[in-house]
């Protein structure tokens, strides 16, 4: 007769993770003390970061009026065949809101994104 088969063996890649790494949300999702820092420190982070944006916006496009006020020379000269002032309080504005637009939405996804990193690195330990 012949010889008897060889047991089958089952050829698989490298061993997988059985699940994506764990975030130390539970102090979160539970409100304990420890998690109401973690939350706290995120929240005092993104307001810190939206009264930046508040105050360059109020200092770069807020003070526009008052320097034409100031400076009626200045408001009286034309460019493009446009008064200067309406040149930049209502052409040249919108494109430096979308400039600190994209700036705070990158900054505020930066700070959540080092949140969640920080969580992560926490639950390592």
């Amino acid at each position: 007769m012949s010889e008897p088969r060889p047991a089958r063996v089952r050829v698989t890649g490298p061993p997988r993770r059985a699940h994506a790494p764990r975030t130390r949300t539970g102090d979160i999702d539970e409100q304990t003390a420890l998690g109401e820092v973690y939350v706290g420190s995120l929240l005092r982070e993104q307001l810190y970061l939206a009264v930046r944006v508040l105050g360059v916006l109020a200092v770069s496009v807020g003070s526009l009026p008052l320097v034409f006020h100031l400076f009626p020379s200045l408001a009286a000269r034309h460019v493009l065949g446009l008064p200067l002032a309406w040149l930049l309080l209502g052409v040249l504005v919108y494109p430096w809101l979308l400039v600190l637009g994209r700036w705070f939405v990158r900054r505020a996804e930066r700070n959540e994104h080092d949140f969640v990193l920080l969580l992560q690195v926490l639950e390592d330990e």
